[in-house]
C-alpha cells in the first residue's frame, strides 16, 4: 500500500476535518432541583450533590475546605 511522500499540513487536515461534527445536541432533560431548568440526562448536579432527586455525595463547603 503506497505511503504519502510528504506530510499533510496542520491547514489540509483541519479542512478536511470541519465536517466531523455532532449530529444534534446532548440530550437534555428537565432538572428536578431546578425549576424551568435542564440538565445533561446521566449526570450529577455537582453543586448540590443529587441525581433524579436522591441525594448521592455530599458537597463540603467551600469555606470549610480552606481550613483543613
Amino acid at each position: 500500500m503506497p505511503l504519502p511522500k510528504r506530510r499533510h499540513s496542520n491547514q489540509r487536515t483541519r479542512k478536511r476535518r470541519t465536517h466531523y461534527k455532532l449530529a444534534h445536541h446532548p440530550a437534555m432533560v428537565p432538572s428536578f432541583e431546578k425549576q424551568g431548568g435542564y440538565t445533561l440526562m446521566h449526570r450529577v448536579d455537582p453543586e448540590t450533590g443529587r441525581y433524579k432527586g436522591r441525594q448521592v455525595f455530599d458537597v463540603a463547603d467551600e469555606t470549610q475546605q480552606g481550613q483543613g
